[in-house]
């Protein structure tokens, strides 16, 4: 490991810090019970996999930490502002939680510059020349400033998804919640966007993911969390749920995508 990778690595015990605790979620569709009363809590600077089979609830999991999807009940603290408080702002609070789509949601008729700086001039209020260099900045940050010109349909797929990435931390958010963003990609272009997320994983970004890249759970994750009909039913360090799970459920589940 290197110091850079030792350094990222969250505070353990006591002392760390959480950023995001969401307590007692449920959330109903009608009749459906998606969400059964999940606890999560993610500390400053730590990397959270969130692993299990579809229609888990992985992504309304996700969906409900910034209140794209309104919880039923229970509690959602980010970054000391209740999210589920009436007299909170909540696209002010979005502001400190970036989100990474299975889907790029990129402007056609925008160069990958002018959809970063989108964000920054009409959720920030930035003037056009401050904007576009923090667009810049954030482009670099993927690798792609040599990019800034080109439009979407210009750019891989893999790009397009880096320019939402950039697109996301260009807003300097707190945490980065990912919702399968390697998923509709072709796998020679999966590399690309994971090399990004790791690079933001060790600048100390906590970060949120659900996917089913496992090779890069078992590599970056600090914690991976198992999930099944609607509940949390494990976790632990990358270790302990890839090599000994001790849930039936989960030792089912990862037998199952190893043998994949």
């Amino acid at each position: 490991m290197s110091l850079a990778q030792a350094d990222a690595r969250p505070v353990t015990g006591p002392t760390a810090r959480p950023i995001v605790e969401a307590r007692g979620i449920h959330k109903h569709f009608g009749q459906l019970h998606v969400l059964k009363g999940v606890d999560l809590v993610v500390a400053e600077r730590e990397l959270v996999f969130v692993i299990g089979p579809s229609g888990s609830g992985k992504s309304t999991l996700l969906r409900c930490l910034n209140r794209l999807e309104e919880p039923s009940s229970g509690s959602i603290m980010v970054d000391g502002i209740d999210l589920l408080d009436r007299k909170t702002d909540i696209n002010k609070a979005r502001q400190r939680i970036g989100m990474v789509f299975q889907s790029f949601n990129l402007y056609p008729h925008m160069t990958a510059l002018g959809n970063v700086a989108l964000a920054l001039r009409k959720v920030q209020g930035k003037g056009k020349a401050e904007a576009e260099a923090r667009a810049l900045a954030a482009l670099e940050r993927v690798h792609l400033a040599d990019r800034a010109d080109h439009y979407p349909g210009q750019l891989s797929g893999g790009q397009q998804q880096r320019v939402a990435i950039a697109r996301a931390i260009a807003l300097e958010p707190r945490v980065m919640l990912f919702d399968e963003p390697t998923s509709a990609l072709d796998p020679e272009l999966v590399g690309g966007v994971l090399a990004v997320m790791r690079e933001l994983r060790e600048d100390g970004m906590t970060m949120v993911v659900v996917s089913h890249e496992m090779a890069f759970a078992k590599a970056a994750a600090d914690r991976v969390v198992f999930m099944a009909d609607g509940r949390i039913v494990e976790e632990g360090p990358p270790a302990q749920i890839f090599g000994a799970p001790r849930h039936e459920r989960t030792r089912a589940f990862i037998g199952q995508i190893e043998r994949h």
